[in-house]
């Protein structure tokens, strides 16, 4: 029973790191130090170390977290759904940040400025994005082969095009672009699926 009890306690506080490291790379930046993420645990820089020895697979643990809203979780929430229309309209309108207060994007915007300097980083962007390109192949290619899309180009190439847009207005959207909200940019990207699918679909 205590072993149990430690292993949870243990399982409990890495959780905790992971939340403090996401929070202290809002606040820092990619290049966040060790000192700056115990300081907003409210831990020394040892007990960091001592639950993660590496800071770096810490660090790489909260993107994690952030990035599985983006694949896994919309997922999830379209798993009952057999309309591939509905279900291509609540995976685009899933894929945008809720606002420019987003802090699941605000992170992956950290993590797209380091990309180019952290390999490691590039690779987890590039397998997210490519995964995201999957599942919308998926939602088409089941549409065409029930009759209610008629792609105008190859899934992937669909794919790849909803994916982008979603990066490319999500961050117009923390930019703080005026006229670029969730709603106009979903309409946006909407409007080439309608094209792309050949189907008239419905608003969010």
């Amino acid at each position: 029973m205590q072993v149990a009890r430690n292993k949870q306690r243990r399982t409990e506080r890495r959780a905790d790191l992971v939340d403090a490291a996401r929070r202290a790379m809002l606040e820092h930046g990619s290049a966040v130090r060790l000192n700056q993420v115990a300081e907003v645990a409210g831990l020394t820089s040892g007990a960091v170390l001592y639950h993660y020895p590496d800071l770096q697979e810490l660090l790489l643990e909260a993107h994690r977290a952030g990035m599985e809203r983006f694949y896994d979780q919309r997922l999830r929430a379209v798993e009952g759904v057999t309309d591939p229309v509905r279900k291509l309209v609540m995976t685009i309108t899933s894929g945008l940040p809720v606002d420019s207060e987003d802090e699941d994007v605000r992170l992956l915007c950290e993590l797209g400025g380091a990309a180019g300097r952290n390999t490691v980083y590039a690779a987890l962007l590039t397998a997210l994005y490519d995964r995201q390109v999957s599942m919308y192949q998926v939602i088409l290619e089941i549409g065409a082969a029930q009759g209610v899309f008629s792609l105008k180009d190859p899934s992937l190439t669909i794919g790849r095009n909803l994916v982008a847009l979603e990066d490319a207005y999500g961050y117009r959207m923390m930019a703080r672009h005026p006229s670029i909200d969730h709603a106009a940019a979903s309409r946006l990207i909407l409007d080439y699926a309608r094209l792309a699918t050949g189907h008239p679909l419905p608003a969010d």
